[in-house]
């Protein structure tokens, strides 16, 4: 008498598409690619048996938990909807796309233990970093250890090789502020940075110097300002600066976080934009072109540099070589905000 399968194992489905167990277990894995023909039998096997891959037991066998991470510094959260919505969701849709889950950890404290990260090398495959979230000599020992790892608006410290997505800072922070001083006349040009340590920050800002001394203008150490890529902060020290009498006639925040932040500061003061004060930022996040008036700023692509990191920590964990470092251009988006009449 024949015995009933109650329960679909893996040999089961092998026997049904006319592959090895093995062949099976590669495709359900990722961790080889199989004949489309081979992959069409197999997921029909799949379908038609009900079967369910034991998760336990896959990651016993593979070493693999199906988990790539990504740590955000605490303050992430603080403005999560503007600017990270868009990046988690192309890691979130590579993720899904690999049959993997995305955890993020969020980061206040400092530490120096890689085996403390709840999503460090125990625990997931792979780690997607965000700017400085980690300290370099975290980076450098699960870099040792040959964990898997993808760098987001962040260089790897000296003498890594491992893969970091960027984006165009200097260029586009010289071209906005050489618009504001060659098309609008601008010579005042206040600059809010963001995290002072932080390589975007750090990039614009050269950007920045370098549109003043290319229009032959004197930096002013005076004009440049705290900003912490956060629109409190920017608001307090634009208040702050105001009160204390700086004079300037533009600003350029160095996201649009901060850009706001003095926008309102401006408004409190009775200065008008860009009447009195022309006002640009940086990441064109959701809602900025819907400002009175619309904001000038930088477009970035974040959801595209969420994308390209995780496709990249897939092909990590794979095996593969990957490009070291991938820089995506930006684009200046020019709106009322600067002194424009319209939108281009």
């Amino acid at each position: 008498m024949n015995r009933k399968v109650l329960v679909a194992t893996i040999r089961d489905v092998a026997l049904e598409a006319k592959v090895s167990a093995a062949t099976v277990s590669r495709f359900l894995n990722h961790t080889a690619t199989v004949s489309p023909p081979v992959a069409d039998r197999i997921q029909a096997a799949v379908a038609l048996l009900k079967y369910v891959p034991n998760g336990a037991a896959r990651t016993l066998t593979t070493r693999r938990t199906n988990l790539i991470s990504l740590v955000v510094p605490h303050r992430a959260f603080h403005y999560f909807g503007s600017f990270f919505a868009p990046l988690l969701s192309g890691v979130e849709t590579v993720a899904t796309e690999y049959g993997m889950s995305l955890v993020i950890s969020a980061r206040r404290e400092s530490f120096t233990d890689p085996f403390s990260l709840a999503l460090g090398p125990r625990n997931s495959d792979g780690m997607l970093v965000f700017a400085n979230s980690l300290p370099d000599e975290v980076v450098i020992h699960m870099h040792s250890m040959g964990f898997p790892m993808v760098l987001i608006h962040r260089s790897p410290p000296p003498g890594l090789d491992t893969p970091c997505v960027l984006i165009e800072n200097e260029r586009p922070a010289f071209e906005i502020v050489q618009h504001l001083v060659q098309v609008h006349g601008r010579r005042r040009i206040l600059f809010l940075r963001g995290i002072e340590t932080q390589q975007d920050s750090l990039e614009r800002e050269r950007g920045y110097l370098r549109a003043l001394q290319a229009n032959g203008i004197e930096f002013d150490p005076a004009l440049v300002l705290r900003g912490d890529f956060d629109r409190e902060v920017a608001l307090t020290v634009t208040k702050r600066a105001l009160a204390d009498g700086l004079q300037f006639d533009a600003a350029f925040a160095c996201d649009d976080e901060a850009a706001l932040g003095v926008k309102v500061a401006l408004e409190a003061s009775g200065l008008r934009v860009p009447a009195d004060v022309a006002l640009v930022g940086f990441d064109d996040q959701y809602g900025v072109a819907d400002l009175t008036p619309p904001l000038t700023t930088v477009r970035a692509p974040s959801k595209q540099v969420g994308q390209v990191a995780a496709e990249q920590l897939v092909r990590c964990i794979a095996g593969e070589i990957v490009e070291r470092v991938t820089r995506l251009p930006v684009s200046v988006v020019l709106r009322q905000s600067c002194g424009c009449t319209a939108a281009t």
